[in-house]
């Protein structure tokens, strides 16, 4: 699977020690040689929550079906 900059992807999973869980949304910002990702996660603020490199199993695009929704974070860094 092939994402491009500035793609807006899905996480596939749970990333606990950036406060990210599985289905937020984040945008490509950077693509590497064999399947590495530079995703970055941000607040509605536009304030970024974090910036991780991940691979292309870690996300997943978008889907028509998808239903769009925000949560809280417990605490914003």
């Amino acid at each position: 699977m092939r994402f491009s900059k500035l793609e807006c992807v899905v996480l596939a999973h749970d990333i606990p020690e950036h406060d990210l869980r599985a289905g937020d949304l984040g945008t490509v910002v950077e693509v590497y040689p064999k399947g590495g990702l530079e995703v970055e996660f941000v607040l509605g603020s536009g304030v970024t929550q974090a910036l991780v490199t991940l691979s292309e199993q870690d996300v997943r695009k978008i889907d028509s079906r998808d239903l769009l929704a925000t949560r809280r974070l417990a605490k914003v860094a």
